[in-house]
C-alpha cells in the first residue's frame, strides 16, 4: 500500500490495521474508551504546534488529529453504528445549512449577524436532535432500536439541563461550559465584582483548610477557587483555558531564563538557593519591562 494525498487511502490503512487476522495486534485491540485519550492528547499537541508557529510539526499533529477521526469511524463502521463517509457528509450537511448567507437567500453584514444565523439554526438543530434521542430511546425501549453501542448504558429518555453538556471535556473548558448553560436560565452573575468577592470568600475557606489541616476540605476549596476564576473569565470574556496556557507559557520562558542565567555562571539549578533563584527570577521580569513583585514560582 503507498501513501496518498486521498483522504479514502487513510479510511482502507485504519481499516487494515483493524483487520483481525491481518492487522495490527495493538489496533485490533482498541475500542472506543481506549482511544479517547490519544485523541485529547493529539488534540493539544495541535494547539502546541500553533502556539510554536511551526508549519511543519502543525502539518503532522493535524495528520495525527484527522488520524484519530478515521479511527472512531471505522470502530463505528465496525459496530455497523455509521462510517467514516456519513461523518463527512454530516459535517458538509450542518455547515451548508449553518451558513445560508454563504450557501443560501440569507444575508450577513457582518460577522455578528453571520453568528445570529449560526445561533438560530444550531438551536433548531439542537431541539431536533433532542427529539431524536427521545424517539431512539422509546425505539430502544421496545427492542426495535439500532444496533447498539458497545457498552452503553440503558437510556431513560430523560434530560436534564446540564446534562447536555459533555462530561469529558477539560475541567477549566468543562467549568465555562457548565456555567454557560446555567446562565443560559438565569443563573448567573451580572458583574465581575461579586464574583470577585466569592473568589476571595473561597480562598478564606481555603485559608481556613490549610490551618486545620483538612486535606479533603482544601481540595474542594481550591477546586472552588478555580471554579470562580473560570466564571469572572467568562464574565469579562476571556477564555480561562487560553489565559492559563499564556501564563503557564510566560512562566516557562522566565524559568528558562532563569536556568540560563545560572548556566552562564557555571551553575546548576540544583546548585542555586532559592533567593537566588528569585532574583534571577525578578531580573528576568525587568527584561520584560515589568515591575510587579510576585512570589518564587508564581506568574
Amino acid at each position: 500500500m503507498q501513501p496518498s494525498r486521498d483522504v479514502t487511502r487513510l479510511v482502507e490503512i485504519m481499516r487494515a490495521l483493524r483487520d483481525p487476522q491481518a492487522g495490527c495486534p495493538w489496533d485490533v485491540e482498541q475500542d472506543f474508551d481506549s482511544i479517547v485519550p490519544f485523541t485529547i492528547e493529539e488534540t493539544y499537541e495541535v494547539v502546541d504546534a500553533i502556539e510554536r508557529r511551526d508549519p511543519d510539526d502543525l502539518r503532522e499533529e493535524l495528520g495525527d488529529l484527522l488520524l484519530q477521526v478515521v479511527y472512531f469511524a471505522q470502530l463505528a463502521a465496525e459496530a455497523e453504528l455509521f462510517d467514516f463517509s456519513d461523518v463527512v457528509e454530516t459535517v458538509t450537511t450542518k455547515m451548508i445549512r449553518r451558513h445560508p448567507h454563504v450557501f443560501g437567500d440569507a444575508q450577513a453584514r457582518n460577522a455578528d449577524a453571520a453568528q445570529i444565523h449560526w445561533a438560530r439554526i444550531k438551536a433548531e438543530e439542537k431541539a431536533a436532535r433532542a427529539s431524536l434521542h427521545a424517539e431512539r430511546a422509546t425505539r430502544n425501549a421496545s427492542g426495535m432500536g439500532n444496533p447498539e453501542w458497545p457498552g452503553s448504558p440503558e437510556p431513560d429518555g430523560k434530560l436534564a439541563l446540564l446534562d447536555a453538556v459533555a462530561g469529558s471535556f477539560p475541567a477549566l473548558m468543562l467549568a465555562q461550559k457548565i456555567q454557560a448553560k446555567a446562565a443560559s436560565v438565569g443563573f448567573d452573575w451580572t458583574e465581575p465584582a461579586p464574583i470577585l468577592d466569592k473568589l476571595r470568600e473561597e480562598a478564606d475557606e481555603l485559608a481556613v483548610a490549610l490551618v486545620q489541616e483538612d486535606r479533603d476540605a482544601q481540595e474542594d476549596e481550591l477546586g472552588d477557587i478555580l471554579f470562580c476564576a473560570v466564571n469572572l473569565g467568562r464574565r469579562l470574556d476571556i477564555e480561562p483555558e487560553k489565559a492559563l496556557r499564556r501564563t503557564v507559557m510566560k512562566f516557562r520562558e522566565r524559568f528558562g531564563k532563569v536556568e540560563r542565567a545560572l548556566i552562564t555562571q557555571g551553575r546548576s539549578l540544583s546548585e542555586a538557593s532559592l533567593p537566588e533563584m528569585e532574583a534571577l527570577w525578578q531580573a528576568a521580569k525587568r527584561d520584560e519591562g515589568t515591575t510587579q513583585t510576585v512570589a518564587p514560582g508564581s506568574a
